[in-house]
């Protein structure tokens, strides 16, 4: 059978054969970092030698043989040499207390006061936002120390901790009720915020559209409500139905057009822009509950109790009204469309089945169906006069019932898109994506998403694989090549050489930032429609 034997010094195999066995020696040198070599084949006074070894598995004669074979290999040692390699450190308070902490961190996690701020080191570094090009840190090691000093004990400290989280979650618990406080104290004595802009918003554009067609559907509706009181017509009630429900809708409209210009919130960070979509969708199941609905009930019940209509003079000029009313809002919302859809480079078509304006593209599709259900009922009022058939007049009835109902499942529908978060157009998209790669400092992009979150305002977020060659030469260019190579060459020990690369690594991140703020700020330059960039790096 196979009968080995190894040690730490040595390595031998001995094959099972009559004659003399083979065996393989070796001396291993380890060289340490420190440039010391240990000949592990000499340690210890204890461990059997080769010869020793080889006399309990062997002869004399292979002792003899054996030895021999031992001194040829030992002329030639096998040299192993093993790389020095920096330790994996722990990340403890060796290094977090160098770390930077924000003047509101250290006053919320430390319980200080920002004049406990006042004496400590002040260190400026690079702001992620575009409107301030540097901001104020602290040493954390610093801001510990200062808490310390304010507060006595650790002990002392996490009590005042303790204490301010409970008072924090007494405030949420009674957040309802303090919002209500408010509400009732600005309602008392006057709300001190400026509300001009949001008063400005019915003066033009779609707010102007809104006030506009709210006014003339008002008195559209009291009129006509009179006509159906003096001559009993299923279509003059459903005309009238139909202008209350525009009124109604369209003072929705209004309120979310109001809505809409809040300034956003840490409860809402992106703003309330989408109030006019949600408004618009309630609108729109408005128009099928009130209009449609009443419609078509009204409508059936002409048709199974029928009954004489009185004269439609009155009515016949009501409607005649009516429809210059309706046809003139109806102007202002195609003008204040084509205007909209001009600046963006789209066709009135294009801007109208995307809901970039859901406000005037509700008084558009109201007012398009008022004109039409107007021409309907006419029609069919006049068909009824001219036979004396009341058939008619219900079927009207039913005529405008459909017309509000399909306007109303087209409301419900591009509404419900926008809402959903969907792309923007794939030209738009493409024109991003190019502008992005044509960058040098770029190589490649991923997970491209750019979502219209409503009113021409665009969210987009990629994962960009930076080219770190690149960034690293825009970093070296800001700096003095003849003094970094001077620091190079004093770099001796590995300690020296970590705190070299520890050094520039900061501010080639801190380079790698200022790169992805640049494009941030091209992106949303070059496509103002562009409001939030995400870039995620790879």
């Amino acid at each position: 059978g196979w009968q080995a034997s190894m040690k730490s010094g040595s390595l031998s195999y001995i094959l099972p054969c009559n004659r003399l066995p083979v065996q393989l020696m070796s001396q291993v040198r380890v060289y340490t970092s420190s440039g010391q070599k240990k000949d592990l084949g000499s340690e210890g006074t204890n461990r059997s030698t080769p010869e020793e070894t080889l006399h309990k598995v062997g002869t004399g004669r292979q002792d003899t043989i054996n030895a021999g074979q031992k001194q040829s290999f030992l002329k030639e040692p096998i040299q192993v040499k093993v790389k020095a390699v920096l330790k994996k450190r722990e990340y403890g308070p060796k290094y977090t207390q160098n770390n930077f902490i924000t003047g509101v961190r250290a006053i919320n996690e430390f319980c200080l006061k920002s004049s406990d701020l006042d004496q400590l080191r002040k260190i400026k570094r690079r702001s992620p936002h575009d409107d301030t090009e540097t901001f104020t840190v602290y040493l954390r090691s610093d801001v510990e120390t200062k808490s310390l000093e304010v507060w006595g004990s650790p002990e002392a400290l996490a009590r005042e901790r303790k204490r301010r989280k409970e008072a924090e979650i007494k405030y949420r618990e009674n957040l309802f009720r303090n919002q209500r406080l408010l509400r009732e104290y600005r309602e008392f004595f006057g709300n001190t915020k400026p509300r001009s802009s949001a008063a400005a918003m019915f003066f033009k554009g779609p707010g102007k559209v809104v006030m506009v067609a709210i006014c003339i559907n008002g008195l559209n509706f009291f009129f006509k409500l009179l006509a159906w009181v003096y001559t009993g017509s299923a279509s003059m009630f459903s005309e009238a139905i139909h202008s209350l429900a525009d009124t109604c809708n369209q003072a929705l409209l209004a309120l979310g057009i109001s809505q809409s210009a809040r300034t956003p919130d840490p409860s809402h960070p992106y703003g309330f822009t989408n109030m006019r979509y949600i408004a618009s969708l309630i609108s729109g199941v408005g128009i099928f509950m009130m209009g449609a609905g009443l419609s078509w009930y009204h409508g059936i019940i002409g048709l199974l109790h029928p009954h004489p209509i009185e004269s439609l003079l009155w009515a016949y000029c009501i409607l005649a009204g009516s429809l210059v009313s309706e046809g003139a809002t109806l102007l202002v919302a195609i003008n204040e469309i084509r205007r909209s859809a001009r600046a963006k480079g789209l066709s009135f078509y294009q801007y109208v089945v995307q809901s970039r304006d859901p406000s005037t593209n509700v008084v558009l599709l109201e007012d398009a169906a008022a004109v039409l259900s107007v021409a309907v009922a006419a029609t069919c009022m006049g068909l009824t006069s001219l036979t004396g058939n009341p058939y008619y007049d219900s079927v009207g009835s039913l005529g405008v019932g459909t017309l509000l109902g399909t306007v109303s499942a087209f409301l419900i529908y591009t509404n419900t898109e926008a809402l959903l978060g969907r792309s923007i157009q794939p030209e738009q998209l493409q024109r991003l994506t190019e502008l992005l790669e044509s960058d040098p400092v770029v190589r490649a992009i991923h997970d491209v998403k750019a979502t219209d979150m409503g009113m021409s305002k665009v969210r987009f977020k990629a994962e960009v694989d930076f080219d770190g060659r690149v960034v690293t030469r825009s970093y070296l260019e800001k700096q003095d090549i003849e003094q970094l190579l001077q620091e190079i060459q004093q770099v001796k020990t590995l300690e020296e050489l970590e705190a070299f690369m520890l050094k520039h690594g900061e501010n080639i991140i801190d380079t790698l930032g200022a790169e992805v703020d640049r494009l941030e700020k091209d992106l949303k330059q070059r496509n103002p429609d562009v409001r939030h960039v995400d870039l995620e790096i790879l």
